[in-house]
């Protein structure tokens, strides 16, 4: 199928270009880019790097998509960014590659980076993330499905935020975000659980009410983690989707949690 490319437009020798792309004017491609199907890289955009995109993403006016990593530890080579399909990529936001070869930063399926975020190197970022202005990942975040992000967050390196949580706009995390725990603050800390959220994707009633009684072992109670995860178990709250997203987010979380 025709693709819609501006004689403007910069795309380096090299570079893949999928069926029913569309490429604004001064936009600029790198040679080592592959574009899927039906993504439109608008005017003055840039893709570039050891990138590879799937299908319908958007690239709005100067947007810079596989960056070089801001990493010192960087020691040449090509390390990658893969993209998923649907993603939108706001004006002025960043996503970085990778730091070493044979690694990547990924972002997953139907994610919206909103205007002059920035998503660094080394990033794993899920599926349905909403990434508000001027947020930012350091590098070797992990973020989950259906996280939302308020203006002006910021994430240290090395954190993870668990499926269905919310940060609250200017929040400061410096530890682990819990699933469908909203956090807010500086440093960061866990207010309540995220209903609104979780009632938009669909969650049922009994799941709900099984994440607010997680929420109030692990920070009404005055339980420390390995407590409130015993109680977890006695109450049968590992039977229910939420105690098994808590469960599991719990055996990978290296920084402590919010």
């Amino acid at each position: 199928m025709a693709k819609d490319i501006h004689p403007s437009a910069i795309i380096e020798q090299g570079a893949e270009i999928g069926d029913e792309v569309c490429i604004g004017a001064y936009a600029f491609i790198g040679g080592k880019v592959h574009i899927g199907k039906g993504t439109v890289v608008a005017h003055h955009a840039t893709v570039d790097g050891a990138t590879t995109m799937g299908e319908h993403n958007e690239v709005h006016p100067y947007a810079y998509v596989g960056a070089k990593t801001h990493d010192l530890k960087y020691q040449g080579g090509l390390p990658g960014l893969t993209i998923g399909d649907r993603n939108v990529f706001r004006e002025y936001s960043t996503v970085h590659s990778a730091t070493n070869e044979g690694e990547f930063t990924r972002v997953g399926n139907d994610n919206v980076i909103l205007a002059y975020s920035h998503i660094a190197h080394d990033c794993v970022i899920g599926n349905h993330f909403v990434m508000s202005s001027h947020a930012a990942l350091a590098g070797h975040v992990e973020v989950g499905d259906y996280v939302n992000f308020g203006w002006g967050a910021g994430i240290h390196q090395f954190a993870k935020v668990g499926d269905f949580a919310m940060v609250a706009a200017t929040a400061r995390v410096s530890q682990d975000v819990p699933p469908f725990m909203i956090v807010e603050g500086s440093p960061a800390i866990s207010r309540t659980i995220n209903k609104i959220g979780l009632e938009r994707r669909g969650v049922p009633a009994e799941e709900i009410q099984a994440a607010r009684r997680i929420f109030k072992l692990f920070y009404k109670q005055g339980l420390n983690r390995s407590q409130a995860r015993t109680e977890m178990k006695a109450l049968g709250l590992l039977e229910t989707r939420m105690g098994r997203l808590m469960d599991g987010f719990l055996e990978k979380s290296s920084r402590g949690i919010c």
